[in-house]
């Protein structure tokens, strides 16, 4: 059964991304939780991630400015592997509180709460209306870089922190967008590079045939639906997806999920 619910999750989930606003992986990332440990739901969702954004790479990749990437995109990486390696700190440290309902055992671990956390700050964030318009100014990118980055590493949110440090950079749209994808897969090396060792100490191999359907399912509805739909945010899709991911994290960090 797991072999039809997963993929299936995974495909929904890139479909919402054209009506919603939200992007695949602040999506995914939920999807996946449902399913499989938090960690091993950000690689996974880094991994589909990635997968897509290289297509974009491939058609955009030269329009990069190359400054930009240099001052935006290395502290982004750098900060990258911090941020994963937070993550696969926080697995390893024991749960904040156990307790029993329903016959089952749920666990308050500290991985959950934080990613819970961040799922919900920035669901909230995504809906409201003054930060589609954030921007800040280029002397921030730096800074900007480093904070989406260690983000990125810890949940994989970092295209709203990324779209707010390269709004005013002076890139035209084609820059500006291919910018965002060389800095995006960058970093997604970066952390994947740090998530597969810890995958493997894990043992989380024996999943492979289930991570690798999921990630075909993600990529191939993020893949078709943009070919075959014009993406247009609807509002009350937005609120909707907004409000299913409050409650995921809520039960994510309650040791529901």
């Amino acid at each position: 059964m797991e072999y039809l619910l997963v993929p299936l999750a995974a495909l929904l989930a890139s479909g919402l991304t054209l009506f919603s606003g939200f992007g695949l992986g602040t999506l995914l990332l939920p999807a996946f939780a449902l399913f499989f440990p938090v960690d091993a739901a950000v690689a996974l969702t880094a991994v589909v991630h990635f997968l897509n954004n290289l297509f974009k790479l491939a058609l955009l990749g030269r329009a990069a400015d190359r400054a930009t990437v240099l001052r935006f995109g290395l502290p982004a990486v750098l900060c990258a592997l911090l941020g994963a390696a937070l993550l696969v700190h926080l697995q390893e440290l024991r749960p904040l509180l156990e307790y029993g309902l329903g016959g089952r055992r749920l666990q308050v671990t500290p991985v959950k709460l934080c990613v819970a956390a961040l799922m919900a700050s920035f669901a909230l964030l995504e809906i409201a209306p003054r930060f589609g318009s954030l921007a800040f100014h280029p002397r921030w990118q730096p800074l900007g870089g480093a904070l989406s980055g260690f983000l990125g590493g810890l949940s994989g949110h970092q295209g709203a922190l990324r779209s707010a440090f390269l709004l005013r950079a002076g890139l035209s749209k084609e820059a500006f967008v291919a910018t965002g994808v060389v800095t995006a897969c960058l970093v997604d090396v970066s952390r994947l590079s740090l998530y597969a060792a810890h995958f493997a100490a894990d043992g989380l191999g024996a999943n492979a045939g289930l991570l690798a359907l999921a990630c075909l399912a993600a990529f191939a509805g993020a893949f078709l639906g943009r070919r075959l739909l014009r993406k247009v945010t609807l509002r009350a899709v937005q609120v909707l997806v907004a409000g299913l991911l409050l409650l995921l994290s809520l039960a994510l960090g309650a040791g529901l999920v």
